[in-house]
């Protein structure tokens, strides 16, 4: 109520709806680097999904925040298994993002991987850095759950970054 009470004193008139389309297209202008979240389901399996919502949360201790499509086999699998690994990819992966990005029924067949130290998939020939989390909390926002991974362990090699902006994948330039 109060927030009310203060946009009504600035001018500020209340939000209006927003198109899907318009935020798409906002969210497209922010450029953000590449991820693929991985976990082992129930079954042994392995799961994975291209993730271009990752932020740092704290240092003290080591944690980020990772946000994945609610009731996803990745979801699922993370949450079931308590953790994931997260594959930081480098500027020539963009065909692994895609593959993890879209309906694919064995995206693990076509890539190279490895269990990482946790036993999650590190995508060891296109992640130049991989870390396990622990789910430390989830929070369901949307069609999406926030999920926050305390980082246990890494691992990570000297690389570029992939990046996608303006619905677009490139690499860093100097």
């Amino acid at each position: 109520m109060r927030l009310r009470l203060d946009r009504a004193r600035r001018g500020i008139e209340p939000s209006r709806p927003v198109s899907v389309d318009a935020y798409r297209e906002l969210m497209s202008a922010f450029p953000t680097g590449v991820t693929v979240v991985t976990s082992m389901d129930v079954d042994g399996e392995p799961r994975g999904m291209t993730c271009s919502s990752l932020t740092s949360v704290t240092l003290c201790p080591p944690t980020l925040l990772v946000c994945l499509r609610t009731g996803s086999a990745t979801w699922n699998a993370v949450c079931s298994a308590g953790g994931f690994a997260l594959n930081l990819l480098h500027a020539r992966a963009y065909r692994v993002a895609q593959l993890f990005a879209g309906p694919v029924r064995d995206r693990f067949g076509e890539v190279t991987w490895r269990p990482s130290p946790a036993g999650y998939p590190w995508l060891s020939a296109d992640a130049f850095a991989v870390a396990d989390c622990k789910v430390a909390a989830t929070m369901m926002v949307g069609d999406h759950t926030v999920i926050v991974g305390e980082v246990g362990e890494m691992l990570q090699v000297s690389d570029q970054p992939l990046l996608y902006g303006m619905r677009r994948f490139a690499g860093w330039s100097d």
